[in-house]
């Protein structure tokens, strides 16, 4: 299912301002965009591909500001969204959150599916401490 063209304009709208708003720290305001942009969606919301992008979006606002607990609630959620079961980003952001809340099995778990999903690249860009903790904790040599 596609949203109506007018319609998918308007959510795309508000997330790309939520990005921008993101960009320039303004946390809140990106939040609010992006849960502007959901308030759009048909129900069921979750049956939207755009639920899914627009759920990790605020999830990672939240990683962003070291509010784990907060963004592994909408990592969580974004996983009920379409298309979202063989995203691999969803994984690596619940296995950091999971990480930095000490949970370190649910850590272990979601980096490796990411890792399995997306290989190394998905680390790419993320804090080294990730990587070596999945490499010390599996018996797979990861290169």
């Amino acid at each position: 299912m596609q949203l109506e063209e007018n319609l998918y304009d308007q959510v795309v709208a508000f997330s790309t301002e939520g990005d921008a708003l993101m960009e320039s720290s303004k946390y809140e305001e990106a939040i609010d965009s992006y849960h502007r942009a959901l308030e759009l969606l048909p129900e069921p919301k979750s049956s939207w591909e755009a639920f899914t992008w627009l759920s990790v979006a605020i999830g990672d606002v939240y990683f962003e500001t070291d509010d784990y607990e907060s963004a592994l609630i909408r990592f969580k959620t974004a996983q009920k969204g379409a298309e979202a079961l063989d995203n691999p980003f969803i994984y690596l952001r619940i296995g950091q959150c999971a990480y930095e809340l000490a949970n370190k099995q649910q850590a272990i778990d979601n980096l490796l599916r990411a890792y399995m999903l997306d290989g190394i690249d998905i680390f790419e860009d993320e804090d080294v401490k990730y990587i070596n903790y999945l490499k010390s904790s599996i018996s797979l040599t990861i290169e």
